[in-house]
């Protein structure tokens, strides 16, 4: 079976679907059931009716409410638009940008080194940029009967996912966990067979937090060298489900969905657990590579390696990967329209899906970045 063509295909049938509904529907509502105020919206709806985009299925989720609310938006401005996203994966999503396959791309992880060159190339020798549209913190879930609010913390994890510990009761878990019946039960990591900035986002959480225990690298494709795989955020989330003993990384929406346990997180004073204000108080911390308006990828160890007390740490950023310049005037109108509707009242509902919404320092960052894109010429 074609997995990476499936996957693309319930992508472009999910947020069809939600199309239609929202385009027959007497009541503006975003897919979270909250009410729009499209006479607020900054959004123009202006340039070309239909954008397309590919890549992360970790945003998939929110990508669907920016969609729904947008459509309702402009519907009420009087204009008909489509957006098709298929959540195929962050690399082959910023792939299919750079052959011009896509309007836009949706990454966990910034677009850089030679795939930041050749993304030039697409467009028109401007800069690609890396702008944040949600936070989505990264759950570490299990399946293990009998044990609820397990701790853990980056070194643990670190020898999980590279088969240092393969027992749940190993007396380093055993240390964070007093008092707690851990059963001498096989540890089967799950891990993404996809190209994920996930992935990406989880290893570099362990080389910055775990004390050099993961001394294997990042990037987008698991590199610890055990585990099982399975493809897409959905697909990690159904297998931990479905196998007593298994662990894994997976954004919390899809970890809420599947009704997975998740672990607490200790970086050095005790177990926080996942919530919308635990990751928001890492996300407080964050800083930018770069302060000018533009480019918007995040200095992550500024996250991942924070020791501030009740912050969980592991919080990818969702990028969506776009021309500065380059592309033509009704494609970047739509593409600057869109956005400013998905940074701003796309984000209400967010935080019921296990998103974390943008912080005001970060909205308002976005919102000039957004407003700085051009066409050629």
């Amino acid at each position: 079976m074609n997995f990476k063509r499936n996957a693309a295909v319930l992508g472009v049938v999910a947020v069809g679907a939600m199309t239609l509904a929202a385009c027959g529907s007497d009541n503006n509502s975003a897919s979270s059931g909250t009410t729009v105020n499209s006479a607020a919206s900054k959004a123009t709806c202006e340039g070309k009716e239909s954008l397309s985009a590919a890549g992360s299925s970790a945003q998939k989720n929110a990508m669907d409410n920016f969609v729904a609310t947008y459509i309702a938006v402009c519907k009420d401005k009087g204009k008909d638009v489509k957006i098709a996203y298929n959540p195929t994966g962050s690399g082959d999503g910023r792939t299919q940008f750079i052959a011009k396959q896509v309007d836009f791309a949706g990454s966990d992880s910034a677009i850089k080194g030679d795939q930041a060159t050749a993304a030039k190339d697409r467009c028109a020798a401007s800069d690609a940029w890396n702008l944040p549209l949600v936070f989505g913190p990264i759950a570490i879930a299990y399946n293990l009967d009998g044990v609820q609010g397990l701790t853990l913390n980056a070194e643990v994890l670190a020898k999980i996912f590279t088969g240092a510990i393969t027992t749940w009761n190993d007396p380093a878990i055993a240390a964070l966990n007093s008092g707690v019946s851990l059963p001498n039960e096989k540890i089967t990591p799950i891990v993404r067979s996809d190209s994920s900035g996930t992935t990406d986002n989880f290893q570099q959480y362990l080389t910055a937090a775990s004390k050099g225990a993961w001394t294997k690298g990042a990037g987008s494709d698991f590199v610890g060298g055990v585990g099982e795989g399975a493809k897409g955020s959905a697909g990690v989330s159904q297998a931990v489900a479905g196998a007593p003993g298994s662990i894994t990384y997976v954004e919390k929406s899809f970890a809420d969905q599947n009704k997975l346990s998740t672990a607490k997180i200790d970086s050095g004073s005790g177990g926080v657990a996942l919530t919308g204000e635990t990751a928001g108080k890492a996300i407080e911390g964050a800083k930018f590579k770069n302060d000018a308006v533009g480019d918007m990828t995040l200095d992550l160890n500024s996250i991942f390696a924070t020791s501030e007390p009740g912050a969980y740490p592991i919080v990818l950023a969702t990028y969506e990967i776009v021309c500065s310049k380059g592309y033509d005037a009704d494609t970047a109108a739509a593409v600057k329209s869109f956005l400013t509707s998905a940074a701003n009242e796309g984000q209400t509902g967010l935080a019921e899906q296990g998103y974390v919404t943008l912080p005001g320092t970060v909205q308002d960052k976005l919102n000039a970045s957004i407003a700085a894109i051009a066409a050629i010429g």
